[in-house]
């Protein structure tokens, strides 16, 4: 496997953290994202992860997709190549966690929303600034309106306002905030409470979640209910479940 320039991988114990590591605002250009891509095409494959994290290295979690690559000779190159990482998110079936400091903005942002859980810490600055050169962040036109509403996905967009961390958690694009000094502390324990859990029960719970978005009431419970009684409660690691509580134990995963 070729050595990665832009970024770090490690994947350990079912949990894998990606860090955005190109100096010095970690801005993503199409070398960076086809790194990326690489490594998510190959996590998807990995049926024993519970959770993807990613980080950023320096001052800023990812300040944006490099201008250059927005020229006319290369733009098209670019956004296929960036609209691949969204792509590759939306399949993997475990939660996904962007921790986030410092500045996260344009498409820094758009991979931030793109993720389940976007954890920042109290010094995290977001904002869509593309108006301010003359363009529209197109992933964030469709992602954010289904978590602010369109109003306030028009007023991201179109005011180029950057939003403080607990700004963001009151618009609902980010879960929760912590301080500077114990960001790393919450992250690695909201690590935790998923990697206790069974991967395959992981992976069903986000199924029940996302498979049901936007369907009505009477289709969603019928669909949930089926994927209940006839997918989960046919695996014995929610037999194991089960048994361990009744049996006051931890209990033993099997993945299966």
């Amino acid at each position: 496997m070729a050595e990665l320039k832009n970024l770090k991988l490690v994947n350990e114990d079912g949990i894998a953290r990606i860090t955005l590591a190109r100096p010095k605002h970690n801005v993503l250009d199409i070398e960076m994202m086809n790194e990326l891509n690489g490594q998510l095409e190959t996590l998807i494959a990995d049926e024993d992860l519970k959770c993807v994290v990613f980080y950023g290295d320096g001052p800023s979690w990812c300040a944006g997709v490099e201008v250059a690559d927005h020229k006319p000779e290369m733009v098209r190159q670019m956004v296929s190549t960036f609209n691949r990482i969204f792509e590759l998110i939306e399949q993997l079936e475990v939660p996904t966690i962007a921790a986030v400091h410092g500045a996260c903005l344009g498409g820094g942002m758009e991979l931030a929303i793109a993720c389940d859980i976007v954890a920042a810490s109290e010094n995290a600055v977001f904002g869509q600034p593309e108006i301010k050169l003359g363009f529209f962040p197109p992933y964030a036109a469709i992602r954010l309106p289904q978590l602010v509403g369109p109003a306030k996905a028009i007023e991201v967009c179109t005011t180029g306002k950057r939003y403080s961390a607990e700004e963001a958690r009151r618009l609902g694009f980010v879960s929760q905030v912590t301080t500077e000094a114990e960001f790393t502390e919450k992250i690695e324990r909201l690590i935790k409470e998923i990697q206790y859990n069974s991967p395959l029960i992981i992976r069903l719970n986000k199924r029940a979640v996302k498979k049901h978005v936007g369907l009505g009431f009477t289709q969603a419970i019928e669909g949930v209910s089926d994927l209940f009684l006839n997918t989960l409660m046919r695996t014995e690691d929610t037999l194991e479940g089960i048994a361990s509580f009744e049996e006051k134990r931890k209990p033993s995963w099997k993945n299966k």
